[in-house]
């Protein structure tokens, strides 16, 4: 297998050993947002909607994203390390952006610094789980809603937890709810529950990731005669829905085949999954 590199605020390094330096304020205090991005046919895929994302949370946490950082400079350098790394069909890639270093909580500075890193993916286009996924909701913390729930920032314990928990209850997953009871994602995936053919999907408002396959479902749906709701999503909403699925950048869509004793089909899952496909096949 051909090594693979990271892009460390320009420098490019082998992915071999230490590649962060020491006092990076992701590290100590997780000050920083990412995001993860599919490679398709050996190029990123959908970085605009990824990019706008990151210009939104750091302008919420408050740091200073330099003019020259555009999404087609980071496409570049993105490119770059794909091309490095030989990574000829699929992948996936990781953006960072940091505050830079310096000072305690209270920063020294609120310039930022970026590092990318990837790596090579089994598949090179979106796949449908053959399995369905057996999923229940994690009852230990709430996910808060505030100015900062809608973005990816380094802030993950919440969904590191979640994680840990379903593996323990030997699921596949576990939805995540705010205080009010509305369920809002899952620990690694955004939300949609299929009822009669419609869509419904938990808002921005409710405090969910503002993810870039949920737009892109919500979108293909649309185009494609579907209709989509974004409301609150209760227990029993899970229990009454035909089909759930879950969607996030790398895998595309996941569709759930239980929820307790709830059993799902796949139809809309597997169509919209198609839709995807078709959609980037189209695209230059």
């Amino acid at each position: 297998m051909s090594v693979l590199y990271v892009n460390n605020n320009g420098v490019v390094l082998p992915n071999t050993g230490a590649t962060i330096a020491a006092g990076n304020r992701s590290y100590l205090y997780g000050d920083g947002l990412f995001e993860s991005v599919r490679i398709m046919n050996g190029r990123p895929i959908n970085f605009v909607n990824h990019f706008n994302r990151i210009q939104e949370g750091a302008k919420a946490l408050k740091m200073r994203i330099p003019a020259f950082f555009t999404a087609e400079f980071f496409e570049t350098k993105i490119k770059d390390l794909i091309q490095k790394s030989n990574l000829q069909e699929g992948g996936k890639c990781r953006v960072s952006i940091d505050r830079a270093a310096g000072g305690t909580y209270f920063p020294d500075t609120n310039e930022v610094s970026y590092f990318i890193e990837v790596y090579p993916y089994e598949a090179n286009y979106f796949e449908l789980n053959s399995k369905g996924l057996e999923v229940d909701i994690y009852m230990d913390m709430k996910k808060q809603k505030n100015f900062l729930s809608n973005y990816k920032t380094k802030n993950g314990l919440l969904y590191v937890m979640s994680a840990i928990a379903a593996r323990e209850k030997n699921l596949d997953d576990l939805l995540l709810s705010n205080e009010k009871g509305g369920i809002l994602e899952s620990s690694n995936s955004n939300l949609f529950v299929v009822s009669n053919g419609v869509l419904y999907t938990p808002s921005l408002d409710e405090g969910c990731l503002a993810g870039t396959m949920r737009m892109q479902v919500i979108n293909l749906a649309i185009h494609h005669g579907i209709k989509v709701y974004e409301c609150t999503i209760l227990p029993q909403n899970l229990l009454a829905a035909d089909e759930i699925f879950l969607t996030n950048a790398i895998r595309g869509i996941s569709w759930v085949g239980g929820y307790r004793t709830k059993r799902y089909f796949n139809v809309i899952s597997r169509r919209i999954q198609a839709y995807l496909n078709d959609y980037w096949e189209n695209q230059e």
